[in-house]
């Protein structure tokens, strides 16, 4: 698996990431072999940076993922998870709930030190208490040697601005925003993050279903010329001979200014399948014909969080 450095971390990441929402059940039902085997399954395939929240499964992923790294040697992997998000509305980023969140964090993942913690969809809030306690608390955990590197997470583009024109973080995490449809992470944010050495990181390749030949969950956020263009395009990849979550992940996983590209699933067949897809050059000649596609609903997306914050 190629690897790229994290801003100005040190780290190397694999250019796919191992996302672990999906054992906290997030989607459907897991079975704590489907969990474990996926995990094992990931740090075959390279997917040695694995991302997980206390959020997910309110727990239930980092208990599972604590297991399923048990007796492996922590050098094998990079460790993010999160912090402020526990609930659907459920935020609490205090300075007192940072310090007990990385303790519980680190006691269910059996780890000794995090690699990354982010602050967790920081949209819905108020975010100047992200500048103000948030940040300066995982600073100071930072110092103690409890976490290697901090940032935070999001969708909004609004949400990288406010907080990089007021302080310095190691990384950030975007979902949803560097796809085929999708590619104002990339436009809007990633110059300025790469001119200050902060690390960008990619979640979403497949935009919540809409980029794969699965029936869109109902949830889905987006506008339906949105999905009728995603339709359009996935026909056009079948018949080609393709699949769209193919060329989805290969075009995301190809910024060279984006570390990493965390995507996550529970099915270990799929885990490989993806490994599979990277090994193999884009189709470029695809590629030009859906984005053609999506050129008329390109960088539409949806509002996330607070009013303010989008």
């Amino acid at each position: 698996m190629q690897t790229r450095p994290l801003g100005r971390t040190g780290l190397h990441l694999p250019v796919l990431s191992f996302g672990a929402s999906s054992l906290g059940a997030e989607f459907r039902s897991v079975t704590l072999d489907e969990a474990l085997t996926s995990v094992r399954v990931a740090l075959e395939c390279g997917l040695n940076f694995i991302d997980t929240s206390p959020f997910y499964g309110r727990g239930m992923s980092e208990v599972l993922l604590g297991i399923a790294l048990k007796g492996v040697p922590r050098d094998r992997y990079t460790l993010c998870t999160k912090l402020g998000r526990y609930d659907l509305a459920h935020f609490d980023f205090s300075a007192k709930r940072v310090a007990e969140s990385i303790d519980v964090s680190l006691h269910r993942l059996g780890a000794g030190h995090l690699d990354i913690v982010l602050c967790h969809d920081i949209e819905f809030v108020p975010m100047q208490q992200i500048i103000d306690e948030t940040l300066p608390a995982l600073r100071r955990a930072q110092a103690a040697g409890k976490v290697r590197f901090i940032g935070f997470s999001g969708y909004p583009m609004k949400i990288f601005r406010f907080i990089l024109d007021q302080t310095d973080v190691d990384c950030v995490l975007s979902y949803n925003q560097y796809t085929l449809q999708n590619t104002r992470f990339a436009d809007e944010v990633l110059p300025a993050l790469k001119a200050r050495g902060v690390g960008a990181m990619n979640a979403g390749p497949f935009s919540a279903r809409l980029l794969t030949n699965a029936p869109l969950p109902a949830w889905l956020k987006e506008p339906e010329a949105v999905k009728a263009a995603a339709r359009k395009a996935a026909q056009l990849c079948a018949a080609r001979g393709s699949d769209i979550a193919k060329l989805a992940l290969q075009f995301s996983c190809a910024h060279p200014d984006i570390a990493t590209t965390v995507a996550g699933s529970a099915n270990p067949a799929n885990i490989r399948q993806w490994a599979k897809w990277l090994a193999e050059p884009i189709d470029a000649d695809l590629l030009r014909e859906v984005q053609a596609i999506f050129a008329p609903v390109r960088n539409i997306g949806h509002l996330e969080g607070l009013p303010q914050n989008n």
